[in-house]
């Protein structure tokens, strides 16, 4: 496959600029060549390139001023310097100011493959990087946790007020609420996000292993420490440790623990030095802290600690105006993961969710959605794919008062929005998707015409 990357030469020598052609162009590069320093900063200002091999003796504009100059206006091109055998002390100095590497003169072809292959891998890698954690960035940006109710919005209130503050946060709620969502949104939206998040599942990792897991160890301080091993802790340093259900750790382990949140510091298994803890610590739990406080199960202290900033979530059975929201979100989720075009819930299924208590909470619903869409034949999800295992079969009558009201309130918002889109649609295809004519044609002010087709995620392709 041939390689894409552009590189610029610049050589004030037309034999080190064939020889850079007859070497690169084979391999798929990119190729444009300039003869001194200023044809090639001019040749940069017309379009972009990932490398300049830059001669460092120039007579109008050395390799050095180059340098200096991509990485000044271009900081993103990679520059090596091409040098003679009498310069290459100065061809070392030019890596302090930002060049990638040198290659000496006479260069075989390997040898000049082999810098600038390293040289692009690395860029290619850093940019992948940085594309990764920017996606990761926007997978829990606040936007990414849906709930209009109450409940929720007072949540996403003190999740944007504690992100940036660098407090202990305890997160409480039942199994499947979302709380590692949290936690991650708080960890992604504040000043340590570039850095490390690390979770401790305390309810998976055997307590005769939970203390060379959090602080390491080194080597040959117990049968087994063949090598140093670094703990999570040290891992998370400089970033966020979250202990998924805490409730689970043992008495020893709490004690340990609250050492390191109040010195800041910890020693690895078998080591001398304290280790400097860097970190923010965010803890979860399903468990009644307070509760397990005073029947001796669980220290005070370390609560106290914890219990900083506390975020309760709901359990979904008490805030199921949410429901419609949610499984909407899941839909589009899962139909781009299935490549199936399942766009709509109907009415009777949406009332089947509804009803259901879902013990499981966000993440029964999450998995419901995602069984229901495999299962599903057509663009609208309709009762019979909408399976939930393990327990009886909802039943379609509301068994109170309060029950009627709910699912009369939640069918109420559903035909409400169902009524709204095909509107937007309407008034969007008779006037050919021309935002501001179309919302003249219905009478109402365009900024509030367009806030309803973005809260719908209405768009041509999507309508199509």
């Amino acid at each position: 496959m041939l390689n894409k990357s552009s590189i610029l030469v610049i050589d004030d020598e037309e034999i080190i600029r064939t020889s850079c052609k007859k070497i690169l162009s084979p391999e798929g590069y990119d190729l444009e060549l300039s003869s001194n320093g200023k044809d090639g900063i001019k040749t940069l200002q017309k379009r972009p390139f990932d490398l300049v091999l830059a001669d460092l003796i120039m007579p109008d504009m050395d390799g050095i001023e180059v340098l200096k100059s991509v990485k000044e206006n271009w900081p993103d091109t990679e520059v090596i310097i091409i040098t003679g055998y009498g310069t290459v002390k100065t061809a070392v100095e030019a890596l302090k100011f930002g060049a990638y590497d040198y290659i000496e003169k006479p260069f075989t072809p390997e040898l000049v493959l082999n810098v600038v292959g390293r040289c692009l891998e690395r860029k290619r890698l850093l940019f992948e990087n940085l594309r990764l954690k920017q996606e990761i960035h926007a997978l829990y940006s606040m936007e990414n946790i849906v709930g209009t109710s109450m409940v929720m919005q007072r949540a996403f209130r003190l999740i944007a007020t504690v992100a940036p503050a660098g407090s202990t946060v305890l997160i409480s709620g039942e199994s499947g609420t979302g709380k590692e969502l949290v936690a991650r949104a708080v960890h992604y939206n504040s000043p340590r996000r570039d850095q490390p998040f690390v979770v401790v599942d305390c309810g998976t990792i055997p307590d005769n292993l939970m203390e060379s897991e959090l602080f390491g160890h080194i080597k040959g301080s117990f049968t087994g420490a063949v090598t140093t091993q670094k703990g999570l802790i040290e891992l998370a340093n400089g970033g966020t440790i979250f202990f998924d259900e805490i409730g689970n750790l043992s008495l020893p382990m709490q004690a340990k623990l609250l050492r390191v949140l109040q010195e800041k510091e910890f020693r690895p298994i078998g080591g001398k030095n304290p280790v400097k803890a860097d970190l923010r610590f965010i803890a979860a739990t399903n468990n009644d802290l307070e509760g397990m406080v005073k029947d001796g199960t669980f220290r005070g202290d370390l609560f106290y600690r914890l219990n900083v900033f506390p975020i309760k979530l709901p359990p979904l059975r008490e805030r199921k105006e949410d429901i419609p929201a949610l499984a909407h979100h899941f839909l589009q989720k899962y139909s781009i993961e299935t490549g199936k075009e399942v766009t709509h819930i109907s009415a009777e299924a949406m009332k089947r969710l509804i009803l259901s208590d879902w013990p499981g909470n966000v993440r029964e619903l999450e998995n419901t959605i995602h069984r229901a869409i495999i299962l599903c034949k057509g663009k609208t999800l309709r009762p019979e794919y909408i399976t939930i295992s393990d327990r009886k079969e909802i039943e379609d009558i509301p068994k109170s008062s309060e029950e009627l009201k709910e699912i009369k309130k939640v069918l109420r918002l559903k035909s409400t929005e169902d009524v709204e889109k095909a509107f937007l649609l309407n008034a969007l295809n008779r006037n050919d998707w021309n935002i501001t004519k179309a919302a003249e044609d219905v009478g109402m002010q365009r900024t509030n015409f367009q806030a309803l087709i973005k809260r719908y995620k209405i768009s041509k392709s999507s309508s199509a």
